[in-house]
This record gives C-alpha cells, structure tokens and sequence, in this order.
C-alpha cells in the first residue's frame, strides 16, 4: 500500500535562500530512490519561509530505507539551525 506523506517546516526568514538550496538538492535525490513516487517542494503563499515537501512513497519500507540515508541525515543536521520550528510530518493513505 502507498503512504503519502506531508512534512511542514518553517525557516528563518534570514536563511530562506540557503533553505531552499538544501531543500532542492534534497528533493533532486530523493526522487532517485527506489520507491519514491513523488517528492515535491511547495512553498506557502502566505506564509514566508513555511514549506511543504509532498512525497508518495511505494511502501512504508521504501520510506523508512529513505529516512535512514546519508542524505536525509545530512540534511536534517544542516537544516535544523536555519528552523524556526521543528518539522511536522503527516502520513497518510488515500482514501478516494
């Protein structure tokens, strides 16, 4: 079954562009991975320096293979002081 997933994170507004590069290269390699169905980068309208990243996994084990990459741990000590908040994340199956 698929797991969709939706991670919350709120930046500084004084590391917004180094953010979004960390995040970008994030979301460049996570689609490589097996399994990885979508992963995509939106930014609030209204809120500046809030993001979503959208992902859609094949299996909650190809999402729990990704949670332990290099990459991800990577980017989670380089991101976390550039936070206002911690990450919220959702996960999800499709209803309809």
């Amino acid at each position: 079954m698929n797991l969709h997933i939706v991670a919350l994170f709120r930046f500084k507004e004084n590391h917004l562009f180094d953010a979004i590069e960390l995040m970008k290269k994030l979301v460049v390699e996570t689609r490589k991975e097996e399994g990885c169905l979508q992963y995509d980068l939106i930014e609030d309208r209204e809120n500046m320096g809030t993001f979503f990243l959208i992902e859609l996994w094949e299996t909650e084990e190809h999402h729990h293979l990704h949670s332990v990459t290099e990459l991800l741990l990577t980017f989670r000590q380089n991101a976390a002081p550039m936070m206002e908040s911690q990450t919220e994340v959702y996960k999800g199956k499709k209803i309809f």
